[in-house]
């Protein structure tokens, strides 16, 4: 397993600081990759790790100066359990500080059938009284435990985020395999 440092964004602009201007950097501060699973358009950023740690929510709440590590993982065996973790930064907020993602969801296994194929769920809404400048996780969370019947292979997760107010879409992607 790898060990990775959530990426963190700042805002890449001179001396005017736009929140539609930014871009997720890595741990030394130069400009993240767009990848399948990390990737922001129009001021809107989304990631999704997968992770076998047990104690990811104890290391994800914690004071924000606290910057979590989460182990990375691709491989699963029967009974082990993996968490999609899929983090957003940057939502449009209305003229009351609102903001609404919704989130189409597809987990496709490797016969290419579905485990889950859900539209616009709610991802994550409310009033933000901090910086939309952060990094934030939604309450959809995915857990993946290999059990007994599931086919061997790759299993893909599509997970599209929608900024409602901003009215973006990004389309994130990543996978796992199930393996003997």
């Amino acid at each position: 397993m790898r060990k990775i440092l959530p990426t963190l964004f700042i805002l890449l602009s001179g001396n005017a600081i736009s929140n539609d201007d930014f871009s997720w950097l890595t741990p030394d501060g130069n400009k993240a990759p767009e990848t399948e699973n990390q990737k922001s358009k129009s001021g809107f950023g989304g990631w999704l790790v997968v992770t076998p740690d047990k104690d990811w929510e104890e290391k994800w709440n914690t004071p924000s100066e606290n910057i979590p590590y989460f182990s990375e993982a691709k491989d699963v065996k029967l009974g082990e359990e993996l968490t999609i973790l899929p983090f957003f930064a940057n939502p449009k907020l209305n003229e009351s500080n609102y903001f609404e993602i919704l989130c189409d969801i597809k987990v496709e296994k490797p016969d290419g059938t579905y485990s889950i194929n859900e539209k616009n769920i709610p991802c994550a809404k409310g009033k933000l009284d901090i910086s939309p400048l952060s990094v934030f996780l939604t309450q959809t969370v995915i857990k993946y435990i290999g059990e007994q019947g599931d086919p061997y292979g790759v299993w893909t997760v599509y997970f599209d985020m929608k900024d409602s107010i901003r009215g973006i879409n990004i389309p994130l992607k990543t996978s796992f395999n199930l393996v003997k």
